[in-house]
């Protein structure tokens, strides 16, 4: 299973994305854990990706995708791999599909998980965390013990603020290259509301 596993902050994907390589034996592949990874190997992107990141630049697209390319071409990744969190606008898409091709990989699927966006604020202001266990709790859905609340920490990325400026960036950025992978008829859009197990079923079932 080759894959590309989309979907809003919130949406519960780092959940099921566990599962998923999981049950289909496939590497993790995050673009955060790829810098890592070229950077400690010191590869020639690694060290070109280290400067970027060290003068506090993003990345550019070009570099990002020479590092996708080397990463897709290992050894683990020749039964299949899920791509998390990249590409990430349509150009990134656009540039990924060349270096696909010039790779002779060919997607599977691109999975988007679809949880409307006031659920997603519900879910994400109601969070809280419990500083002496890091259990994660939240107000409405899994209350926390009362001896407890009053110890509970809001971070500052839950407030409805930040949560409506993360999903902001998503459908401006990312939500667009959507419609570039319907044209490939390569998405499979999957409702992510409901209990984690009939998620996980509804994704296979999209995905087999």
């Amino acid at each position: 299973m080759r894959m590309i596993f989309i979907g809003p902050p919130g949406a519960g994907k780092g959940t099921q994305a566990a599962r998923l390589v999981e049950r289909y034996n496939i590497p993790h592949i995050s673009t955060g854990d790829m810098f890592r990874a070229a950077v400690k190997a010191g590869t020639a992107l690694g060290k070109k990706a280290q400067e970027y990141m060290s003068a506090g630049q993003l990345v550019p697209d070009e570099v990002t995708i020479g590092l996708v390319r080397e990463r897709l071409t290992q050894s683990d990744c020749s039964d299949g791999f899920m791509l998390d969190g990249f590409p990430r606008t349509r150009p990134q898409a656009e540039a990924l599909e060349i270096a696909l091709e010039a790779s002779h990989i060919q997607l599977d699927a691109v999975l988007v998980l679809e949880v409307a966006d006031e659920l997603i604020v519900s879910r994400i202001v109601g969070r809280r965390s419990d500083p002496e266990t890091g259990e994660i709790y939240h107000l409405q859905f899994q209350p926390p013990p009362a001896d407890i609340v009053s110890r509970l920490v809001h971070r500052k990325d839950d407030t409805e603020e930040a949560c409506r400026s993360r999903l902001a960036a998503y459908h401006a950025q990312t939500a667009p290259i959507i419609p570039f992978y319907d044209d490939r008829n390569l998405v499979r859009r999957v409702d992510g509301v409901g209990e984690l197990d009939n998620i996980t079923d509804r994704i296979t079932s999209a995905l087999s």
